[in-house]
């Protein structure tokens, strides 16, 4: 069977006026938020206005005595900061989309604490915008809402309250205009039933007002979002500054987990490998003295010298498990994990659920890194009988990312301490711009979840 799509000018016509009916259907269910967001601009301004007016004032007069014409201008900013703040919540709860907020740094001791506030630029322009141009441009919108809503409103009713007011004083009785304009003729003589038509009159003019209310509420209320986002939002150097914070505190971390890193290979291989190293040519030695007059004894020095080798070969593969295997290289991470799973003497299930998100090599080798260390850890002071290790990727905000989750039924109690494994683990995720989060209630179980950027 075909199905035909009419396509047809008619059609279109159609579909276009339903949509135009749907639009402004929507627009009709937000004249509630947007009267309310506008009938409160004028009373919230003229507090914001009174206040910080009068404490600038206060504080420019008093500055002769210094500190408390510097707490009054602060207080100032403070107020102001408050009632911007209220502002890009309200325009928030109209629907509009969230402005950015800058950032308020403190520094500290009393003289950080005033370079933080009077040379924060945004404390000034949040003043600018409660002492004057919030006030002003508040006036006007709600000037413009009370009138739109009075002139739809009372035309839409005068039919019931026009005829309550005595003719002479009817404010709204269009009579002897429409009488004038009509070139001069009276209610007594033209017949006319002036009072209706006036009504009629009254009720067209109050539905076209009523009708346009939805647009006008919706155009005031965005030019506040405008000048709210002009003034009140942060600056494009403010997301700068903070991505420069941010690498620098990353850098740091990375430094800081490769140096732990550094340090711990080299006690886990003096206090094992290198001990039984020792140990080792110790136990050859004596047997190499004893070969001739004591075979037996010999025999026995060069079996504990074999189980010593053993124990430190087993060390060795253990902390070799912080480098990238070959297989790493060879197979991809997956494949890695599932060698090292295979090694570990608790039973490990790893598990991926990727979305075909490609791994940069950098990426991988942190990957192996972290699971590895998790899985010793939970392995040597868990006392867990499974450890699961589950890998996914993912879209956030238009960036990719690989988060990495590692469970044991252990007994529970892990937590990051400073020269610790998670301690390192956090630092070197910091690193990569990612994060580290434990659960880890006492009595278990155990999931270690980090997440790494696929962009680092």
């Amino acid at each position: 069977m075909t199905t035909t799509i009419d396509k047809s000018p008619t059609s279109a016509t159609l579909e276009g006026m339903t949509d135009n009916r749907t639009r402004y259907g929507r627009h009709w269910r937000g004249v509630p938020r947007d009267l309310g967001f506008l009938l409160l601009a004028m009373p919230l301004a003229s507090v914001g206005f009174g206040l910080s007016i009068g404490l600038v004032s206060g504080g420019t007069a008093s500055l002769i005595t210094f500190f408390i014409g510097i707490f009054l201008l602060a207080g100032a900013l403070y107020v102001s900061r408050g009632f911007g703040t209220v502002e890009l919540v309200r325009l928030e709860w109209t629907g509009r989309a969230p402005i950015a907020r800058p950032d308020w740094p403190v520094q500290p001791g009393f003289w950080g604490w005033a370079r933080s506030l009077f040379g924060n630029g945004h404390y000034w322009l949040y003043l600018l915008h409660t002492a004057f141009i919030n006030f002003i441009v508040s006036l006007v919108t709600w000037t413009i809402t009370i009138t739109w809503l009075a002139v739809g409103l009372g035309g839409t009713t005068h039919w019931f309250w026009g005829g309550l007011i005595p003719e002479g004083r009817n404010p709204w009785f269009l009579s002897r205009w429409l009488a004038w304009v009509f070139g001069g003729i009276s209610g007594e003589s033209s017949g006319v039933d002036w009072g209706m038509l006036d009504n009629l009159i009254q009720l067209v003019l109050g539905l076209a007002f009523l009708a346009a209310l939805p647009f006008v509420t919706r155009a005031l209320v965005n030019l506040h979002h405008l000048i709210a986002r002009g003034v009140l939002g942060a600056f494009a150097s403010d997301a700068l500054r903070r991505e420069v914070t941010s690498l620098s505190a990353s850098r740091g971390a990375a430094v800081a987990a490769e140096g732990h890193s550094l340090r711990r290979l080299e006690r886990d291989i003096h206090d094992g490998p290198q001990q039984r190293l020792v140990r080792l040519q110790m136990d050859l030695a004596s047997a190499e003295r004893e070969l001739d007059r004591d075979p037996d004894a010999a025999r026995a020095r060069i079996a504990e010298a074999t189980e010593q080798s053993r124990a430190a070969l087993e060390e060795l593969r253990a902390l070799s498990r912080g480098f990238a295997p070959p297989i790493l290289l060879d197979r991809g991470l997956l494949a890695a994990l599932e060698s090292l799973a295979v090694r570990n003497p608790v039973p490990v299930t790893v598990t991926s659920v990727t979305t075909g998100i490609p791994l940069p090599p950098e990426v991988e080798r942190n990957a192996y890194f972290i699971v590895s260390e998790l899985v010793t850890n939970a392995t040597k002071h868990s006392g867990a009988s499974a450890i699961g290790v589950q890998l996914s990727t993912r879209q956030e905000g238009g960036d990719p990312w690989l988060e990495i989750a590692v469970g044991d039924d252990g007994h529970g109690g892990a937590a990051s301490v400073d020269g610790h494994g998670l301690a390192g683990l956090e630092e070197r995720t910091h690193g990569l711009g990612g994060t580290l989060a434990i659960d880890s209630p006492a009595g278990g179980p155990t999931t270690v979840t980090a997440r790494i950027p696929l962009t680092v």
